[in-house]
């Protein structure tokens, strides 16, 4: 006898994709925009919070397929990483248990969705896993701390990934429902966003329901 397949949550309705498309654009093209939106998104996602994982079950395989084909392209694992947007913190944890010696740490913009990530924080990986409140456009970290940027289904903000990336770090953007995501970046404006920050394209692909990018920073030569 064959197994059920596995339920997938369905995609969001059209208006609310049809908003998350126009905040990615205007994200991606004028950054400097985001403190018009920044608290209606903050609200948005408080008010989600309770329901979250019932809901769009982010910890489900399928949701976390496209991430995981995007860090198979890593030469290396990192020491540490950043989950950017995580939410209730599927993405974090996720990395922490494929990469068991990384430190990583998840932001979000929603206080509510952290809370509800430091709950669901196992005791073995509580040394390991730092869940914070915090804002992509502006992030709490110095130039350089992380190897691997990740980020799942948020709006890209070019700039501060590329500034918290360490020299050959890698920044890595799912989105789980590829173009049906909300917030989701397409693979041409990704690569140029990145180019201009000194970010090579890795790879891009398709996994399960969703679409992966990988870009490199490169280092900096030396003077001859």
């Amino acid at each position: 006898m064959s197994e059920p397949p596995e339920r997938t949550s369905p995609p969001p309705p059209l208006p609310v994709r049809l908003i998350g498309k126009a905040l990615t654009r205007v994200v991606a093209r004028a950054p400097w925009t985001w403190p018009l939106m920044r608290r209606p998104v903050r609200g948005f996602f408080d008010r989600l919070a309770g329901g979250w994982d019932e809901r769009v079950r982010p910890d489900a395989p399928e949701h976390l397929a496209a991430l995981a084909a995007a860090v198979a392209r890593l030469e290396a694992p990192p020491a540490t990483a950043l989950d950017l947007g995580t939410g209730t913190g599927a993405g974090a944890l996720w990395l922490a248990r494929q990469f068991p010696l990384a430190h990583v740490t998840g932001v979000d913009i929603s206080e509510a969705m952290i809370e509800r990530a430091r709950a669901k924080l196992p005791a073995e990986l509580s040394g390991r896993v730092d869940f914070l409140v915090g804002d992509a456009e502006r992030l709490p970290f110095p130039d350089g701390s992380f190897d691997l940027v990740a980020q799942i289904s948020v709006p890209v903000f070019f700039d501060e990934v590329a500034r918290v990336l360490a020299p050959d770090g890698y920044a890595v953007v799912v989105s789980s429902l590829g173009p049906k995501t909300p917030f989701h970046t397409p693979a041409r404006t990704l690569r140029n966003g990145f180019r201009r920050r000194g970010v090579d394209v890795v790879a891009d692909g398709a996994a399960g329901p969703g679409t992966f990018f990988v870009g490199r920073l490169a280092s900096p030569r030396l003077p001859n």
